[in-house]
């Protein structure tokens, strides 16, 4: 098969490299790919931004499959257009991807249908949520609405670090319309986890879970990354664990978006905290973590494109998903200024 992969990342460079073991995949793409996944496969300088430009690459290049690395894409609805004109793709829809792009949407899907997650509010107005929280004093976390790259996330331990994030999202406009709408969320504490299942809108395969560094520096300190490191498997995930999160948190996830006409197909990732009063949902996210893909993929022994295949054929019941034993580490090297601004080489 010829294989095309969106996105320039470390996670798409895991992507590619999985799948360049795999028997099935002929010729393989990725737009616009990188410096390590132009050693093991054809870069394309297309944006992942440009779907139509995507669709035309695709077609010019006979693709048989595409897999689509970032959520941006995706939200802006590269599934639905790929689908629309006959090519196979794998992701969710636009519809189905608000599980990331709207924190909003997910909190209240999460509500609705029972699915444990922290006390939160909502507000489309600054001087609301400025009141608010100049009426609160204990931690609190504040979040963008929409797509922030993994930075719209801000855990305040006082009430000025809370309205100094308020004061980014919808005053300074750090984050666009991203910020336009933002979630206050009650603070938890406890052991936050990065979860993953495959799902083809109806089943959903066993999980995967990795630990990652969202803070910059060391010791948990620092504003919130994209991620700095990961690793897996957790010392703490357990198979009680496992089927815990799989029964409460992703079947019921998976079902409702399918209730909503929206079926979910791709990969699930839901970032969880495990605290003493159990499990709950911190964010969910349409696409395979980064830094967590680096280290996932390695240790996965199933063919990718079995599992991908699975997916969009409506066979995850089928997939029974095999790991290698050990563990696996990443580290991120980021330009000084990193989340902020920085200078690029």
């Amino acid at each position: 098969m010829n294989v095309l992969v969106v996105g320039s990342g470390a996670r798409e460079h895991a992507i590619v490299w999985k799948l360049s073991a795999s028997p099935q995949v002929d010729k393989l793409l990725v737009a616009p790919g990188n410096a390590g996944t132009g050693l093991i496969a054809t870069n394309c300088p297309n944006s992942p931004d440009d779907i139509d430009g995507l669709l035309r690459l695709a077609k010019s290049h006979s693709v048989d499959l595409t897999i689509v690395g970032p959520e941006i894409p995706l939200a802006n609805g590269i599934v639905d257009a790929f689908a629309s004109e006959g090519h196979v793709i794998f992701g969710p829809t636009r519809a189905a991807a608000q599980i990331e792009s709207s924190k909003v949407f997910a909190k209240e899907l999460m509500r609705s249908h029972g699915v444990p997650c922290p006390e939160f509010g909502v507000f489309h107005d600054y001087h609301e949520a400025h009141d608010f929280l100049s009426g609160h004093e204990g931690p609190v976390v504040v979040k963008a609405n929409g797509l922030a790259a993994g930075k719209g996330v801000f855990v305040c331990e006082r009430r000025n670090d809370a309205l100094a994030a308020l004061d980014k999202c919808m005053s300074a406009r750090d984050f666009g319309a991203a910020g336009d709408v933002v979630v206050v969320e009650e603070y938890l504490e406890g052991r936050e986890v990065s979860v993953f299942a495959f799902s083809d809108g109806e089943h959903v395969s066993s999980l995967v879970a990795a630990c990652d560094y969202k803070r910059l520096m060391d010791g948990d300190a620092g504003p919130n990354t994209g991620g700095m490191g990961s690793y897996t498997p957790p010392e703490f995930w357990t198979y009680q664990l496992e089927d815990r999160v799989r029964q409460e948190i992703m079947i019921p996830v998976i079902r409702a978006l399918a209730e909503n006409g929206t079926p979910y197909r791709g990969v699930l990732y839901a970032g969880l905290m495990i605290t003493p009063q159990g499990t709950k949902v911190l964010e969910f996210n349409c696409r395979l973590g980064d830094p967590e893909a680096q280290v996932v993929l390695p240790m996965l022994k199933t063919d990718l494109m079995d599992v991908v295949l699975r997916c969009i054929n409506g066979e995850v019941d089928k997939l029974a998903l095999e790991w290698y034993e050990g563990a696996c580490v990443g580290g991120v090297m980021a330009s000084d200024g990193y989340p902020g601004e920085y200078s690029r080489g």
